[in-house]
């Protein structure tokens, strides 16, 4: 209570250090907050691993997923998707980059940006691209029309981002 008597005294007596000390604890909050928040947003940032995802579950899922929507092309009947996969996951890391550039010669200076510390430092993962896929063969049991086989190759192309030369439809026994 000796504590509080005095702030009363303070108060009273000096109106200035009474806002002196409000502006002293409210800065003291701000400083507290800040640290709290900073901690939460900078976990949910960078991905861990139980988020990542692996070329076979991307390229099941795709495959799922376009089996799904070609079966709603009139005449598609029932369908299978296999598709090929040129390469995996690749990372991209944040990085700063500096130039130097004189009259012959240009100078580039490649710095990762790095998180953690002690020995668990790690450079921070900007973007996760998924795997590239570079093929597919479409088998379903309406693709005798030609009508239907175009609109397949239609479908799949605009659908995965591939040429036609890279898809191949056929009928399902």
């Amino acid at each position: 209570m000796e504590i509080y008597e005095k702030l009363k005294n303070i108060i009273k007596e000096k109106k200035t250090a009474a806002v002196v000390i409000l502006g002293i604890a409210g800065l003291v909050l701000i400083l507290i907050s800040s640290f709290t928040s900073d901690k939460n947003t900078a976990d949910s940032e960078i991905p861990t691993v139980s988020e990542e995802i692996t070329a076979e579950s991307y390229c099941t899922e795709t495959e799922k997923r376009l089996e799904s929507f070609l079966k709603n092309i009139e005449g598609a009947g029932d369908v299978k998707v296999y598709l090929t996969v040129g390469t995996g996951e690749k990372y991209v890391y944040a990085a700063e980059k500096n130039t130097k550039s004189s009259e012959n010669q240009r100078e580039e200076d490649i710095k990762y940006v790095i998180v953690g510390g002690g020995s668990e430092k790690s450079a921070l993962i900007e973007t996760i691209r998924t795997p590239e896929i570079t093929g597919a063969v479409i088998a379903c049991t309406g693709c005798g029309s030609p009508a239907v086989q175009e609109k397949i190759y239609k479908a799949v192309s605009a659908a995965l981002g591939l040429p036609t030369s890279k898809i191949f439809v056929t009928q399902m026994k």
